[in-house]
């Protein structure tokens, strides 16, 4: 088959680090794709791939087991599978045309499994989805490394946090850009260093962000315990767009402490976004399957929890043992 003809696809969330994982994977192996993305909990995306028209697949920041159907279904078809992700995968497939590299380290994403694997061929790209995903200890110490000056530093980490902040407004879209469209403006940079200057769009999302943090930050706890808070946010545009950001602020600010940010959903209900502690970062994925969420050890989520599960929640909240071990043994208390 020649290469003219291969037909790619490119799935990736539509965050920092789904985004910016393919882009480093691009600019190392250049080449037409189709891109499939979307909003921060569009999760399941590999089933949008034709299984019959397709030969090539990369996949970024995908759950490997919410995806796993659709997976299995490419790779019966002939399809060769790359796959990148930092979730908990569930059992992962032996095959022959599947390539994969998952680390569910609470302390890398998938830009950064990217980067081992590029030896650091695109590191700005890397840093970018490391700030984004709310890695900035880390992040901080690679910028420094690679003999970053702390304004370059600043702008990797205004851009991950402007695409972040992006990719939670699916519900709305009052100030957001399709994630296809934000992946268009990115890909016509090499170097991600000044996008944040001279792209409008993001100085706009930027601005965006900080104005509805500010609406956050003065907000009350609903609950605060010893090792971990609870915050409501109301349904509001505002409040939609600045979850996760919020969530990352809160953590950042309060260490030692989860931050579990609920927003208030109409009719009922509530979507949850779950940091553990900075210092401890493990089990909030496997408190969040316990409500129907899911996630990875430092941050995860819940799509609708029951007006009637709050109490419940938010007692398992409490009580939970942020530890590494209580969160490979399941065994949250």
């Amino acid at each position: 088959m020649s290469t003219a003809t291969i037909r790619r696809f490119d799935v990736c969330n539509g965050d920092a680090d789904g985004l910016c994982a393919v882009r480093q994977w691009r600019l190392h192996e250049p080449a037409a794709a189709t891109l499939i993305t979307g909003g921060k909990r569009d999760i399941e995306l590999l089933g949008r791939v034709p299984p019959d028209s397709a030969d090539e697949v990369l996949v970024c920041d995908l759950s490997m087991r919410r995806n796993r159907a659709a997976l299995d279904a490419l790779l019966a078809a002939g399809a060769a599978v790359r796959y990148f992700d930092h979730h908990a995968p569930g059992e992962v497939p032996i095959h022959a045309r599947l390539d994969a590299h998952i680390d569910e380290s609470a302390t890398t994403c998938t830009c950064l499994i990217v980067d081992d694997l590029l030896k650091g061929a695109s590191r700005h790209w890397a840093l970018v989805g490391a700030y984004g995903d709310n890695l900035t200890a880390r992040a901080d110490a690679m910028a420094r490394d690679a003999g970053l000056t702390p304004l370059q530093a600043l702008q990797l980490r205004q851009l991950g946090e402007a695409i972040n902040y992006n990719a939670y407004d699916e519900s709305t879209h009052a100030a957001g850009v399709d994630a296809a469209q934000l992946y268009r403006l990115l890909s016509c940079w090499v170097d991600p260093l000044g996008i944040i200057e001279h792209e409008p769009i993001f100085t706009a999302l930027h601005r965006r962000r900080i104005e509805d943090l500010k609406h956050a930050l003065d907000l009350k706890p609903l609950q605060a315990g010893e090792s971990a808070v609870a915050w409501l946010l109301p349904a509001t545009e505002w409040a939609h767009r600045v979850i996760g950001t919020f969530g990352n602020e809160r953590a950042q600010a309060d260490p030692a402490r989860a931050q579990a940010v609920l927003l208030q959903l109409k009719p009922s209900g509530y979507r949850v976004s779950l940091r553990a502690p900075i210092a401890t970062p493990a089990g909030a994925a496997a408190l969040c399957r316990r409500f129907g969420g899911d996630g990875r050890a430092g941050a995860a989520g819940i799509d609708c929890l029951a007006q009637d599960r709050l109490a419940a929640f938010l007692q398992a909240l409490d009580t939970t043992s942020w530890t590494v071990d209580a969160s490979r043994r399941g065994a949250l208390t």
